[in-house]
């Protein structure tokens, strides 16, 4: 007899249906598995048999084949623990038919209590398409998977209990939908950062339109302290940005406990020693990595020029295109990665070129190399560079009631949703993204602003990318300002977000 089992697996962030088909043979007693299995599924063997055992039931002592359908795609992971256990139960006699309707996800211990897995709820979405109706779960993947609209999901915490349920002598009472009510966590704000006006100027900007912005100043000026409260200015998670940001981290293994959904943008700040693999991600089995990891959010490299080449080139496509890709030989996978890229650096290696106490001790041979560790290909996709100085001893003594995140906040959100219905239908929603042609039609300046752009791609020496950021961050200035014209104010603030060029300092 052959039974047949719903489950599912991963490619990518995508989950896809995978059908457990178990058949019990005569002849020696074996146990394989089949169906492109990897290390951990094939353990499964001795969990299964074991928990088996442990719950009461008989292991059959005959030749038992599981194969997991479709047999091209990779198979990773603990989560058909469950599903192989219940086929070969089904098999033997020992539990009444399951419904192709159910399908079942999880780890087994060696009693037969459920563990956890990563990937619940991709999976549980495409469980849903393929018209499964009732998913069983570990008891703690039971809220995360409750976000899959359409599917009934009934948390179990032991195969006992499973088995009581399917025998009909003892129900088990599925989880409410999850609502999602466009909640989010308050962080760090503004409020507490005393002076540096222009740079959070800069910062409003730029999540306006979610540019990418390049922080430069001396050590202690703030700089790491208003990178980490830029996300409390950026515009509330929409419900399918939400759905997309918990599909990755769910996958990635990281969200937490009792939370079924990402309700703020992430941000990341991996260790300047990341390699060019931790920030795309990679791996033998293909996982995230931290540019996909702060899809929809904010990614924070902190002393930017410590960080490897390599790494800071593998930042450059994902830039461009909002999708990493990586490549095995077992098949490929994407990843979306659309981020706000934050940086910051010194102006020099000891950290006081240019500084008034004149501390800095770096030969302008010294602060050029180490300048020249990022590449001029890379700053060109930087929207915004600001420098960040030293806060003055008046206004730390002063202590003056900073201007607070959310009020910042209504301004971010009021620009954002002219762009939302400026670019309706066109398959962007900010500034950031617009495309050569879409930017003739909306951000072409008037003539005192053409004029002055003009002059200052002479003066500066702009590349054709930095005169498109240029428009691009003038475009998102007239927005906040409530101005449909890009004007010569526009024009001359977005300038000035460019002094990397203005320095020429590569």
């Amino acid at each position: 007899m052959v039974s047949k089992v719903m489950a599912a697996g991963l490619r990518g962030i995508q989950g896809v249906p995978v059908l457990c088909e178990c058949d019990l043979a005569n002849g020696l007693p074996a146990f394989e598995i089949v169906g492109l299995p990897d290390a951990s599924v094939k353990e499964a063997r001795d969990r299964v048999r074991s928990a088996v055992k442990n719950c009461g039931f008989d292991f059959p002592l005959r030749r038992i084949t599981v194969n997991l359908a479709p047999a091209d795609l990779k198979k990773e992971g603990p989560v058909y623990d469950l599903p192989i256990l219940l086929g070969i139960l089904w098999a033997s006699g020992q539990i009444p038919a399951v419904s192709p309707r159910q399908a079942f996800l999880g780890e087994l211990s060696l009693d037969g209590a459920l563990r956890p897995v990563t990937g619940v709820l991709p999976m549980a979405l495409a469980l849903g398409e393929e018209g499964v109706d009732t998913l069983f779960v570990p008891r703690e993947n039971g809220a995360e998977a409750s976000v899959a609209a359409g599917v009934k999901v009934i948390p179990v915490s032991h195969v006992k209990e499973l088995v009581d349920h399917l025998r009909g002598e003892a129900k088990l009472q599925p989880l409410p939908p999850y609502d999602y009510a466009g909640r989010r966590e308050e962080g760090p704000d503004f409020s507490e950062v005393m002076g540096q006006e222009s740079v959070k100027r800069a910062l409003e900007v730029a999540a306006a339109g979610s540019h990418h912005v390049l922080l430069i100043g001396p050590p202690g000026a703030g700089k790491s302290m208003l990178a980490r409260r830029l996300p409390s200015i950026l515009p509330d998670l929409s419900y399918e940005e939400a759905m997309e940001t918990t599909k990755i981290f769910s996958v990635a293994g990281l969200m937490e406990p009792g939370e079924p959904m990402v309700v703020s943008r992430p941000f990341r700040a991996p260790h300047h020693t990341v390699s060019a693999a931790g920030l795309s991600g990679g791996g033998k089995n293909p996982r995230p990595g931290e540019i996909s990891l702060a899809h929809n959010g904010v990614l924070f490299l902190d002393e930017l020029p410590e960080f490897r080449r390599d790494a800071l080139e593998v930042l450059r496509q994902p830039l461009e295109d909002g999708v990493v890709t990586i490549s095995r030989v077992a098949g490929a996978c994407s990843y979306p990665s659309r981020f706000m890229l934050v940086c910051a650096m010194n102006p020099c290696k000891c950290g006081y070129y240019g500084h008034p106490s004149g501390r800095c001790t770096c030969s302008e041979q010294s602060v050029r190399r180490y300048r020249q560790k990022i590449s001029g290909p890379l700053l060109d996709r930087i929207d915004i560079h600001v420098e960040v100085p030293s806060v003055g001893y008046e206004e730390l003594r002063q202590r003056k009631p900073a201007e607070p995140s959310a009020s910042i906040r209504e301004r971010v959100n009021k620009a954002r949703r002219i762009q939302q219905e400026r670019y309706q239908g066109l398959g962007i929603h900010c500034n950031s993204r617009l495309t050569p042609g879409l930017m003739d039609r909306y951000c072409r300046p008037d003539r005192e602003g053409e004029q002055l752009l003009r002059a200052a791609f002479q003066t500066l020496g702009l590349t054709a990318r930095s005169y498109d950021r240029v428009l691009k961050v003038a475009r998102t200035i007239a927005d906040l300002a409530g101005s449909e014209q890009v004007g010569a104010e526009h024009i001359a603030e977005a300038v000035q977000f460019r002094s990397m060029d203005k320095e020429r300092f590569y």
